[in-house]
């Protein structure tokens, strides 16, 4: 199968970059100065094995895209900037195209469906950075990713069965999932704790707060009525699979990578605030996501420091 990975960031670029290694055809989508470098001088996968000039097609629309029967899209985009994907694959992509979300979040999902009847998703554990314009980062040696896959709204058929293949050809840990909605929701609460990561100074008052955090979200989600796996499913599916860079230093997730960036947004509204979608849809107060959408929120809009909140100030008004 040919490849479109359509948002080359700290995940595309790992997952893309890998599939080109193995000799996959791969297409980049990429935007502004990490398309411009990646044109000039390839994508740079920084490994655990050495850095690696990635040579593949890019473009920051789906109109340049070589189009077959057997493309298989993988949307890396963050959440909040899913709809302006979707919508320039809608325009150029084939209807029928085989659509895998690789993204953050359980929203995106839905609003592929509504336009792509093949329609799949990934449940992503992938730590990487994309700090700088051509340059990704691998956070994990030797395996950089646990990319398990599975059919929307469930199941699993013979593509999962084909991207699955190809994924662990190039190095990628991957299994079929029949509920993989369910492991993206244990993922979604454990990305509650990005916008934390991003917004306040690092010790116990905010791991407290994430810990309140992770709780919220899982009243949220059974008052909901949606499945999701436990912590110790999760962990033994981890297990020793992802072993991170010992060399690297640790920086933080992809909503600190937003701020430090200076983005001026972030995909916290998916992340903590998809909790507070569903507790307002579900009549289930949800405060302490509330409050942590509100502080990266404010960070983002206003391009300040990562990491200057306290969260003290946070878990005293709770």
């Amino acid at each position: 199968m040919k490849y479109v990975v359509y948002g080359a960031g700290a995940v595309g670029g790992v997952i893309g970059g890998h599939l080109h290694l193995a000799g996959l055809p791969v297409t980049l989508v990429a935007r502004g100065a990490h398309l411009a470098a990646i044109r000039s001088d390839g994508l740079v996968l920084d490994a655990g094995d050495g850095r690696r000039r990635i040579d593949a097609p890019a473009t920051d629309t789906a109109a340049d895209v070589d189009w077959s029967s057997d493309t298989v899209v993988v949307l890396a985009v963050k959440s909040h900037q899913a709809h302006e994907a979707l919508a320039d694959l809608r325009r150029h992509a084939p209807d029928d195209v085989v659509l895998v979300c690789a993204t953050n979040g359980i929203a995106t999902e839905t609003a592929a469906l509504r336009l792509f009847a093949r329609t799949y998703a990934v449940c992503v554990m992938l730590p990487a950075t994309h700090l700088e314009p051509g340059v990704v980062v691998a956070g994990c040696h030797p395996t950089p990713a646990i990319l398990d896959i599975g059919r929307i709204p469930a199941g699993t058929d013979a593509t999962t069965a084909a991207v699955a293949a190809d994924l662990r050809a190039a190095g990628i840990a991957s299994e079929e999932r029949l509920d993989i909605m369910a492991w993206k929701r244990r993922k979604l609460l454990m990305n509650l704790g990005n916008g934390i990561d991003a917004s306040f100074a690092q010790g116990g008052a905010a791991d407290d707060l994430a810990e309140r955090a992770e709780a919220e979200g899982e009243r949220v989600l059974a008052a909901a009525g949606l499945s999701f796996v436990t912590a110790d499913e999760d962990r033994e599916r981890r297990g020793s699979i992802l072993q991170r860079r010992t060399a690297l230093e640790r920086r933080g997730g992809s909503t600190w990578q937003s701020l430090s960036r200076g983005t001026g947004d972030s995909e916290i509204d998916y992340l903590a605030g998809e909790i507070v979608l569903l507790g307002r849809l579900h009549d289930v107060p949800t405060p302490v996501n509330e409050a942590v959408v509100a502080a990266t929120r404010s960070l983002a809009y206003a391009g300040a420091e990562p990491r200057s909140l306290d969260a003290a100030e946070v878990l005293r008004a709770l």
